[in-house]
């Protein structure tokens, strides 16, 4: 497989020392994929393939509309053979429910919002349990019954998301602001969906097929012959970069390239001020726009932005 390479941006400080915790993501929610084709009726739905998985593995997935455009993100896990959990923003969870309820049909499984039956905590370091396997995306169950996801690291840091019990006590002794948890979300490059840029990009924009998004042997769902044909006829012309600004930023925003005062060439998917100053935040642009030109956040003449390193690999084919 070949890829094209990009280097993790060293940190100059501990991080370790000063980033460690747990923090309540009370703005995450859960939809439940329950009976014996919950993970048959999610994998004729989800970019990712949900047949095979395991339970001692999580899959990031997309949910896209007939265009190929991500309606929603989600990180999905068995409970038990016959439950899956789906994680993920909760300001896209009531219309995600909504559109794939309407496809169940005949198949067994009832799809509910189980969000007020669980705690999603965000984990950082010392925090994250050692028995949870070193691997993205891995899966450890606590004698509690806690599940335990294996998240991308950010800035060198371990990270974890705990799903737990919505009575169970915090994972952690630590407390770690929402601040900087969403720093390192933006930080570790893997964008959740949320609503102000539903049906904005195909996955291959938000690099998923980079980051474990997306399954290109599996069969179909929404939108797969686009995601497909983006991928495999060389048709992309955006990607997920990380930059970095002086001034305050929101997901939706546009990103002018200093080549074209009259088009965007790019919009911010996730933004979080930086702990020293400053914000930093994912923007799905064109690939062109990545040349060193200056890059300005709202209008030509907007606050600049610095590109910074991807912390992983693209893939140039798979």
């Amino acid at each position: 497989m070949r890829m094209l390479t990009s280097n993790p941006s060293p940190s100059s400080i501990d991080m370790s020392a000063r980033f460690a915790g747990v923090v309540r993501l009370a703005h995450w929610g859960v939809i439940r994929a329950q009976g014996e084709d919950a993970a048959a009726f999610l994998h004729g739905q989800l970019t990712q393939d949900f047949a095979l998985l395991g339970m001692n593995e999580a899959r990031l997935a997309g949910y896209c509309n007939p265009k190929g455009r991500l309606l929603a993100s989600f990180i999905g896990f068995k409970r038990a053979a016959d439950e899956v959990l789906l994680t993920g923003p909760q300001d896209v969870l009531p219309a995600t429910l909504k559109r794939l309820s309407l496809f169940v049909l005949r198949a067994k499984v009832r799809l509910s919002d189980a969000s007020d039956a669980w705690a999603l905590w965000g984990v950082v370091g010392s925090d994250v349990p050692r028995e949870l396997a070193q691997a993205t995306w891995s899966v450890w169950r606590s004698e509690a019954g806690a599940i335990w996801v294996r998240l991308p690291p950010a800035m060198g840091l371990e990270r974890a998301l705990c799903c737990a019990d919505a009575q169970a006590p915090c994972p952690g002794a630590t407390d770690l602001p929402r601040a900087v948890w969403d720093w390192l979300e933006v930080r570790s490059a893997v964008v959740m969906v949320s609503q102000p840029v539903v049906e904005h990009f195909v996955p291959q924009m938000l690099n998923y097929e980079s980051v474990g998004g997306v399954n290109f042997k599996k069969g179909c769902y929404p939108g797969q012959e686009v995601v497909a044909r983006s991928q495999f006829r060389g048709t992309l012309k955006r990607r997920a970069y990380l930059l970095h600004l002086d001034a305050e930023v929101q997901a939706g925003q546009d990103v002018f390239h200093a080549s074209d005062a009259e088009q965007p060439c790019g919009t911010v998917v996730q933004a979080a001020p930086h702990p020293d100053g400053g914000w930093d935040a994912i923007v799905s642009m064109q690939t062109a726009a990545a040349d060193g030109q200056p890059l300005t956040l709202g209008s030509p003449n907007g606050p600049a932005l610095t590109l910074l390193p991807l912390p992983y690999a693209l893939l140039a084919d798979v």
